[in-house]
């Protein structure tokens, strides 16, 4: 026998998946191109008020074993008159070693009070295929 879902409930999303994940996902392709992408980091989105907020990290690789990394960000509207309008933006934001990434990343957990880390992602989650 199926599980059923409570009425209005949702089944979980994968981790980078949904309408607020592609609309970032294209925007990221703008300034980074798929085939350079090393990782993809994605923060647990944020629902709240009819309105969807979703963070990444991306690092694409540079010279001498560095990474260069993009914050990437958006907000959905999910309900109301106004659904399916964004706002997305992708930011250069530093240029650093995986080891310093890692501590960032887990720093930012911890000050965030979050009991999950991202979850790492390739890019063939967003541009598979490619």
């Amino acid at each position: 026998m199926a599980a059923s879902l409570d009425a209005g409930a949702f089944p979980p999303l994968t981790p980078g998946q949904g309408p607020g994940w592609a609309k970032l996902a294209a925007a990221v392709e703008a300034q980074v191109p798929p085939g350079e992408i090393e990782t993809i980091y994605v923060f647990r989105p944020i629902k709240r008020e009819g309105k969807e907020w979703g963070t990444a990290v991306v690092t694409r690789k540079a010279a001498a074993g560095r990474l260069r990394v993009y914050t990437a960000k958006y907000m959905l509207v999910v309900r109301g008159k106004e659904r399916g309008l964004s706002k997305v933006a992708v930011e250069e934001v530093a240029l650093t070693t995986a080891e310093v990434l890692a501590q960032v990343m887990q720093a930012t957990v911890d000050r965030g009070g979050d009991t999950e880390p991202p979850v790492e992602l390739g890019p063939a989650v967003w541009y598979e295929g490619r």
